[in-house]
């Protein structure tokens, strides 16, 4: 299985950077995994909606254009489906037992994603309710995905 994360911006902070390191590091044993940045639109402090929805819609451009048809695409949305650890193992090994052999996870940017990224997703995932900065949403997803892989080869770690 190869496996895209696909993100709005880049890690600022070298804290993230190395936690992102680590995750790859681990996850070299179970899949091959590449983290593709696109640029993150620059917006004012007090943008309005109309604005946010543009700037969204740039970075949904820069998203899609980095998809493969192959791709099963998971977009991550707070309006998303809801799944625990073990379901996300599950709907990972289902996958790959479906002949998905490329997932592109995309996370989006500060504002969020454009619609029409969500709406080309095959998955709409939610981790929360909560909001959360696109910076540590990419660790949690990260280790969430390394999770996934070490309850599915039954190993210890995700107790």
């Amino acid at each position: 299985m190869h496996i895209t994360l696909l993100c709005v911006g880049r890690l600022k902070e070298r804290y993230w950077e190395r936690a992102q390191a680590e995750y790859i590091k681990r996850l070299r044993a179970h899949t091959r995994l590449d983290v593709v940045e696109v640029a993150e639109e620059p917006f004012p402090p007090d943008i309005t909606a109309a604005a946010a929805a543009a700037v969204m819609e740039r970075e949904g451009e820069r998203l899609l254009r980095r998809l493969h048809g192959r791709d099963c695409v998971l977009a991550l949305d707070r309006e998303g489906t809801m799944l625990s650890s073990p379901e996300l193992a599950d709907m990972l090994a289902g996958l790959a037992l479906d002949g998905k052999s490329s997932l592109a996870f995309i996370t989006g940017g500060s504002l969020g994603l454009a619609p029409r990224v969500t709406e080309a997703a095959h998955l709409r995932l939610s981790f929360s309710r909560l909001t959360f900065p696109h910076q540590l949403m990419r660790i949690i997803l990260l280790e969430q995905i390394y999770r996934a892989f070490k309850i599915n080869r039954h190993e210890p770690y995700h107790r």
